[in-house]
């Protein structure tokens, strides 16, 4: 039987996400990438996880994996990042992401974004998005209640000096109205449409992101506001970087403290 696509972005997020779990603890390889980044045989074991479920369901579709790169052609490219927070996990810390996304033509139309030690995924078929937690399916549900907002500090910093997340968590404009979080894994931009956290800011170009995809997908599906740092959206942005927002006042005041 053929299953949609989001079944089968949930389906490869939870393979990754069973490696992740299986490893964390262990005595992990450390393979070192440019820039000063590196991956652990997690990273390697838990893509390859995900590849096998995704080749044998789509053996045409192409994938972009963050550790093994592109392999196949044509309009529908799955998106593969099989451990986000890699950094976190590597000194124990349960705090990462699992993302699946498969884009085609010029959208994303179905995601997931699974948290391996949560044992839950987030998840979109690009209409609507769900949290998947003991088999069963929940609508998720946006809300800034929490005041709660998720700021990226890893650089890259394109527009600095012009925008500075450090220098936003000083405003104290900031202050006045949210308090600061900083997970360092994009599991949070999913926390958005959860109504975990009411806003998840970051610099950097996330057109085509395997880090950002997925939780890309699943807040639009799920109501929220997303756009770059100049308030167009992501894809045609001058500026990158992303504002996800649980509605749109919060995303307003954000715009109004990033001033780009």
């Amino acid at each position: 039987m053929v299953i949609s696509d989001g079944e089968l972005a949930v389906r490869a997020a939870l393979a990754g996400a069973d490696v992740v779990r299986a490893m964390y603890g262990g005595g992990l390889a450390r393979v070192e990438k440019s820039g000063g980044d590196f991956a652990t045989s997690a990273d390697l074991a838990a893509e390859e996880a995900i590849l096998g479920v995704i080749r044998q369901a789509r053996p045409g579709d192409a994938v972009t994996g963050e550790e093994s790169g592109r392999s196949g052609s044509g309009e529908r490219m799955w998106l593969v990042d099989p451990l986000c927070g890699t950094l976190n996990y590597a000194v124990r810390t349960m705090l990462v992401a699992v993302n699946v996304a498969l884009r085609a033509g010029a959208g994303v139309v179905a995601a997931a974004s699974a948290d391996p030690f949560a044992e839950e995924v987030f998840w979109t078929d690009g209409e609507r998005a769900w949290a998947r937690r003991g088999g069963a399916d929940e609508r998720l549900a946006p809300s800034a209640d929490s005041r709660l907002v998720e700021v990226n500090l890893d650089p890259p910093f394109p527009n600095a000096p012009a925008f500075r997340a450090a220098a936003l968590l000083a405003d104290p404009r900031f202050g006045e109205r949210f308090r600061p979080r900083v997970v360092s894994s994009t599991v949070a931009v999913a926390w958005v449409a959860s109504g975990q956290r009411a806003a998840y800011v970051t610099d950097g170009d996330q057109r085509d992101s395997v880090h950002f995809a997925a939780g890309i997908a699943v807040c639009r599906a799920a109501g929220c506001v997303v756009t770059g740092l100049d308030g167009l959206p992501v894809e045609t942005s001058r500026t990158g970087g992303l504002i996800v927002a649980a509605d749109g006042e919060t995303h307003a005041e954000l715009l109004r403290l990033a001033a780009l």
